[in-house]
């Protein structure tokens, strides 16, 4: 219930923020002021962050920072898929890295460029390379998401005696063989009194699945740690192996 609330709030929060950030875009310079006044200290970390050592509001990065900040408020989409934090922080690294390689280059650069030139150059890269690290940033959080899942999903396989090495060895070879597999373990989490026993007993119905199944009750018990599996996958909040069974199904 406190999670629930807790998840409520935050999304309350980030709505709120989403709406202050779509009135900045739309000319309010006092709510952006105000926010990014706000959000000092969370810039500061950041750029801490890349800097490795501590970074107060009169050092020349936390400015780098400070107009990062505003970069993405004023860049922000919602329709991009990730939160305007998320999306500051990557701005903010972007432009505090460019800001420290450009003070080591600074005494090697030797080639003048045209401002105008510099500018549509640097607008141009930086939209693209933004696109490139939002879409880099989402794809580590995936991956981080996505291992966090497995860790959990190994931990509750051991309640009910079963292990990844099971699942590999034991899976059936043939994607026909693991659709029957994945549509009785859908058989068996629909059905609340198998589910049940499923999660009581920790064990196969293997008994009840025969009478609600057209397969042998051999083929149930050849496949029935897999079955276990994918039916603990389909009762659980594993959101990225429940995408792993779709991909069987459309394969």
């Amino acid at each position: 219930m406190l999670s629930l609330l807790f998840l409520s709030k935050t999304k309350k929060s980030e709505k709120t923020l989403e709406n202050k950030v779509i009135s900045i875009q739309q000319g309010d310079v006092g709510l952006q002021n105000e926010l990014i006044e706000s959000y000092k200290p969370f810039i500061a970390k950041n750029v801490s962050a890349i800097c490795k050592r501590y970074i107060s509001e009169s050092d020349d990065e936390f400015s780098i920072g400070l107009i990062a900040f505003n970069e993405a408020i004023q860049k922000y989409s919602p329709n991009k898929g990730s939160s305007l934090l998320s999306f500051a922080e990557i701005v903010i690294k972007r432009r505090v890295i460019d800001y420290i390689r450009g003070q080591s280059r600074h005494q090697t650069n030797h080639q003048p460029v045209k401002k105008n030139e510099q500018h549509e150059n640097e607008s141009s890269d930086s939209y693209f390379e933004d696109e490139l690290s939002i879409k880099d940033y989402q794809e580590k959080e995936d991956n981080s998401k996505r291992k966090d899942e497995i860790v959990q999903f190994s931990q509750l396989l051991l309640q009910y005696g079963l292990s990844f090495q099971d699942l590999v060895e034991q899976s059936p070879k043939h994607s026909d063989a693991r659709i029957n597999a994945i549509m009785i373990a859908k058989t068996l989490v629909h059905d609340e009194e198998m589910k049940s026993l499923f999660v009581e007993k920790k064990k196969l119905p293997i008994k009840q699945l025969e009478k609600r199944v057209n397969v042998s009750r051999k083929t149930i018990e050849r496949n029935r740690k897999y079955i276990m599996a994918i039916s603990l996958i389909m009762i659980s909040d594993f959101i990225y192996l429940k995408d792993y069974i779709k991909g069987v199904l459309e394969t």
